[in-house]
This record gives C-alpha cells, structure tokens and sequence, in this order.
C-alpha cells in the first residue's frame, strides 16, 4: 500500500464544501489530508486533468451478491459491476431481502475484502422466512413478530445500518411486525427502508403507512425504488404527497434508478391477478431474464408455465412512463440507487448502468447540476446513514474517490445483456488505493464491512 497519493489537476467536486473548483486532492494512509493548490510529493500520482474527482459514489438500495456455501466464498458478480460504475460502497439487504445471515456476510466481507465496501439492512423477509412462515399472504402471531425482533436487534447491534421491508412482496405483512422492527431503529438512529405495499393507484396509500412508519416509530424511512412503484402517472402527485409529509417533519427521502422498465421474479405478487390491467398492458411488455425462455417475451402460455413451474425466473417489465422517471430523479429528496439484482448471472442493466446513465442523462445534459448530480450519487446516502467520513473530500475522511471523464461516461448495458460495464471511469478509489483505473479492476479486494 502506498502510505501517500496525490490526484492533481482535476475538477474537485463536493457538495457539503460548496467545492467546484480545479485544484488537487493530497491523501496520506487511506484518508484525505488536504485539498490544495500545491503538489506535495506522493508515492503515487493521478494526473485528474479535464476529469471529474467526485466523493465515491454510494448506491444507496442494491441487493447483495450470493453467498457461495460450498466454497465459503461470496460471489462478486454484483459488486464487481458497481466499482466499474463508480460505485465505492453498496448498500444492500433491501426489499426485505437478505441472502445470507447479515452479520456472517459482513465478517466473510471483513475476512476476504470485496470490490466495494458493503453496508448491509435487516431485511424482514429474511427474518420472517428464519422460522419457516413462507406464507406471505398470512400474518403471524405476536410471539413469532417478538423472536423476529430480538434477531433484528442482534444484527443492528452487530453494525447493520437498519431495517428494510418488501411490504408488496409480503402482503400478510402486519402494522405490529412493521412497528416492532421500525422502532428498533430509533436509538442509533438507523434508516428504515420499504418496497412499499402497493403501486399504480394504490401507491398513495402505501406513501402514507410509510409515513406512519416514520411518525409512530421516529424514524427516517426511505420510498424504495418510487419509479417502479408511482411511475404509471401517478408521479407529481406522490411527490406532492411526499412534500407535504416532508414538511410535516416526517423525514421521507426515495431512492430511484434511470430506466423506464422494472425488474422482478415472475413469482412474485407483482404478476398476481389483475396486474395486466393495473399497467394497461399485454404480456408482451415482460421480456424473460433467465432460464427455459431467456431473451423472450411473454406470452400468457410462457407466464402460467413459468409462474406455476419456475416462479424464480427473473423478469423485466415494461410498463414505466419515461416521464414520471425523469420527474423523480430531478427532485432533491430523491437520491440514485440501482436495485440491482442478478439471476443466473442475467438481469436489468440497473446493475451495469444505473450511475453512468444519470451522469449521462442527467448531469451532463444539465437537467441537473454537477453539484446536486454529485449529491444525489454520494453526499446524501452517506448522510442519511450517518457516516461522516463517507461521501465527501473533508479532511479526515476515507479516501473513497471517483474519477470520471464527463463528456464520455456512457452506460452500454442492455436489457438482453446487463453485464456490460459502462465507459468513462478512469479511476476509483478505495481508502485511498487504486481499485479501478481506465474501466479495469486493479485491485477486488479493498471493500470492506461500513457498520455503525
């Protein structure tokens, strides 16, 4: 490990500095040690010159990678796609999800590194699914919700960053399993995260249990992923919902991607009856990710088949206005986050793409200033987790760096392949060392666990 590194000449951007300026970024072992003029000698030198250096971005809501049991090992398909997006720490375990006891995951990530720092959420899910209630339309009893919260509280006490929920996923899903998790978030405070229960038109109410949650259990709480769930045309009125509960006090961010089309298992309740009306749409609009039918589109034969036979199969869905996307993305409560997820090494280019899309579409098509772009991608996820030496250049703070050249960052992932990692990125950083240079990995294993 070089001890010191010097990023010369390059556009130093950082919202919480109001710093937009050329100027060079000193660091000394793994931390920044000053933002100068100067060039002092360093073991290493990065010439930034016509580039943007930018906090490391945080993806805000992704889901883990696989935990390879037999191999004890965890699979690095997903992480390996965020560093090349610039991403320099992920935060997964959402939807309720979790793939992998939580704390173990975060020790084997401390134990083996990874390509990027991982914070990980208790996902309720996971935690209901730990004592076989794999019913997900009936609600459980209050001594099965009182075991689920004394498993959570070991997880937040061993540093996971909160508690999400899959509400949608989890119809059954009850008002006293909601509140006993949220409010073990409110000591340090911790974030409660939710795939809220319903979209189209039955996302309004669902905005507002979620506001509940936050007002009855004082806690933040984030809108997961709002343009697959209010991107039908129901957008500037949940912003407004939003707005109005932001001013109450409420503390509600969202996290959105820059895609107009979703992603899900062809298994779950967003395919139960009545959905092709609730999208007024065909199954054509499906486009089958993996397994027997990958690369087609849906018929209704192929959907009952493989609801009935593969309800894992993962699918991508067209159904989001391109316009109620963009809505999102433009409003400063609402922060970048991939949701990327894989099935057999297949999937949306969420997981590729999703960064270098919102610097393409976005910030350099001025839809949303550099600062604010930066802000978005980093600053407010770091803040919103309460981590005061992520997402920014202060002194002091971890040398997690991002370097992108801004007139040719370009996502080239597909739907049909969402591996294609994006161009653009020179260089990312991570606690002060070279990760990532000129789009390649250099070094997979400086990621480490970010518990609190």
């Amino acid at each position: 490990m070089a001890n010191t590194l010097l990023i010369q000449n390059g556009r130093v951007v950082d919202p919480i500095q109001g710093l937009d300026a050329v100027c060079n970024v000193y660091i000394e072992d793994g931390k920044i040690s000053a933002i100068t003029a100067e060039t002092p000698n360093a073991d290493v030198v990065i010439d930034a010159a016509g580039k943007i250096v930018s906090p490391g971005f945080i993806d805000i809501h992704m889901h883990e990678d696989l935990y390879d049991e037999k191999n004890d090992r965890i699979l690095t398909s997903m992480s390996t796609s965020a560093l090349k997006m610039g991403v320099t720490l992920d935060i997964a375990g959402n939807c309720g999800d979790n793939f992998y006891d939580p704390s173990l995951f975060l020790d084997i990530t401390d134990r083996d590194g990874a390509p990027v720092n991982i914070g990980l959420l208790v996902g309720h899910t996971w935690l209901r699914n730990l004592g076989q209630r794999h019913d997900k339309y009936k609600p459980i009893d209050q001594a099965a919700i009182e075991q689920m919260a004394k498993v959570c509280q070991t997880h937040l006490d061993n540093g996971c960053l909160g508690v999400s929920f899959g509400v949608k996923y989890i119809p059954g899903t009850t008002w006293e399993e909601i509140t006993a998790l949220s409010k073990l978030c409110r000591p340090k405070d911790k974030l409660v995260a939710s795939h809220v229960r319903a979209d189209v038109d039955g996302v309004f109410d669902a905005c507002q249990e979620l506001a509940r949650m936050g007002r009855e259990a004082h806690v933040k709480v984030e809108f997961s992923h709002i343009g697959s769930m209010g991107g039908y045309g129901q957008m500037e009125k949940l912003l407004e919902q939003i707005d109005g509960y932001r001013r109450e006090g409420i503390q509600m961010t969202c996290d959105c991607y820059p895609y107009n089309a979703f992603s899900t298992g062809i298994g779950e309740t967003t395919y139960d009856d009545g959905f092709l009306e609730s999208y007024q749409s065909d199954y054509d609009s499906i486009l089958i990710v993996n397994g027997k039918y990958a690369g087609q589109r849906c018929t209704k034969a192929i959907f009952d088949e493989l609801r009935r036979e593969a309800p894992d199969t993962g699918t991508v869905g067209y159904f989001m206005k391109a316009e109620d996307v963009a809505m999102a993305l433009t409003r400063d409560f609402v922060m970048i986050g991939s949701d990327g997820v894989r099935n057999d090494g297949m999937g949306h280019p969420r997981a590729s793409g999703s960064f270098a899309r919102f610097i393409s579409d976005y910030i350099r098509t001025s839809k949303v200033s550099l600062s604010e772009g930066v802000r978005k991608m980093s600053t407010m996820a770091a803040q919103l987790l309460n981590l005061p030496y992520k997402g920014n250049l202060l002194v002091g703070s971890d040398a997690d760096i991002t370097i992108f050249t801004l007139d040719e960052v370009e996502d080239l992932a597909t739907y049909e392949n969402g591996q294609i990692p994006p161009k653009g990125f020179d260089y990312v950083l991570i606690g002060g060392e070279i990760a990532l240079k000129d789009g390649q990995v250099v070094n997979g294993h400086l990621g480490r666990s970010v518990r609190r």
